[in-house]
């Protein structure tokens, strides 16, 4: 289940790498041509690949858990959103330093508290494990962010349209809306208790997906056609400015189409491993967000986007993956105890 957790950490620290290649959109053509693809129509496609009787499922399924499962869709689609836009602002380091940290806290320890069961959390073998894993995970999440701030500075100042107060108003509105989720995920559970009745097996989350992407993809799309509309760019689809070569916007859709897929594959491999934890159930969110930014920080070393940085900035580096680690191993250590406990 970790290594599940761990594939979709590494789709989701990549995802939004392609958005740098591409040539002669504005921003909201991009967002919405990979939204369409993450959001819409690969939910659809692989809930349909994937459930048994899924025409069964969804006449039988309760229509309150869709309702409840879209509508919170939506406020995550509020959320990508403003984090697509406070990358604009303040760059990847910094957006995901602060959005990927408070969606990380939020997204892992509201599900028990609303439910009322975190306190239990810290009787059961394993808890303080892996509370202090999510807190350990957060700190290294902050330094990261600080590492990533002190690159910026070292080898390429501030970047064109920095905003630090609107990216970081964006920041923090991504990172609590991102965590809403989690709460998406968990209203539609009954639609996926419904799908293993069915046989939907390690599958059944991908029934969900399609009310609470789809709700991401609402809110998303009237956003991005707004601005479509007020900056006349709608026909970016179809023709770039003149001087661009015809295989510039055939490109374009190709990078699209990888960033929707990974962004999808985050969420594929991430109910996989969601389907199979055991007793502290709620902390695979916490994993993922940590790994996450842990992927995320050595892809950028792999790419030599460090090199020229001082010694100030790289020990900042190390000693952020040197905790996102140890809070993976906690948060692993916990859940194994957990185990261990409820099998005996």
């Amino acid at each position: 289940m970790k290594t599940r957790n761990a594939v979709g950490a590494l789709a989701a620290a990549v995802c939004y790498t392609p958005q740098k290649a591409t040539r002669g959109w504005a921003w909201q053509t991009y967002w919405l041509a990979q939204a369409s693809v993450c959001w819409l129509v690969l939910p659809v496609g692989v809930a349909w690949l994937t459930i048994p009787e899924i025409g069964t499922v969804l006449r039988e399924a309760p229509r309150e858990a869709m309702a409840r499962s879209f509508l919170l869709g939506a406020l995550y689609g509020v959320g990508g959103t403003a984090f697509g836009l406070a990358i604009r602002s303040i760059g990847f380091s910094l957006t995901y330093a602060i959005a990927i940290g408070i969606s990380c806290v939020l997204g892992t320890l509201l599900p028990p508290l609303v439910a009322g069961e975190l306190a239990d959390v810290f009787r059961r073998a394993g808890g303080v494990w892996i509370l202090g894993g999510l807190a350990i995970g957060a700190t290294g999440i902050l330094l990261s962010g600080m590492a990533g701030r002190g690159k910026e500075n070292d080898v390429g100042g501030a970047q064109p349209g920095f905003d630090l107060r609107k990216g970081l108003l964006l920041s923090v509105l991504a990172g609590v809306l991102s965590a809403v989720y989690g709460f998406s995920l968990a209203a539609g559970q009954p639609l996926a208790d419904v799908a293993a009745r069915h046989g939907a097996g390690i599958f059944e989350g991908n029934i969900i997906y399609i009310f609470s992407n789809s709700g991401a993809f609402l809110t998303t799309a009237v956003y991005c056609l707004w601005l479509h509309f007020r900056h006349r760019t709608l026909g970016e689809y179809f023709e770039l400015p003149s001087g661009s070569h015809r295989t510039r916007l055939t490109a374009n859709f190709g990078l699209a189409l990888l960033t929707g897929c990974l962004w999808y594959g985050q969420f594929f491999f991430y109910g996989l491993g969601h389907v199979r934890m055991g007793t502290f159930k709620f902390s695979s969110w916490g994993i993922h967000m940590i790994m996450l930014v842990l992927f995320s920080t050595v892809i950028g070393l792999l790419l030599r986007e460090w090199a020229g940085c001082r010694s100030r900035t790289l020990a900042l580096l190390g000693a952020a993956l040197a905790v996102l680690l140890v809070a993976v191993l906690a948060l692993t250590y916990g859940n194994y105890l957990g185990d261990l406990a409820s099998a005996h």
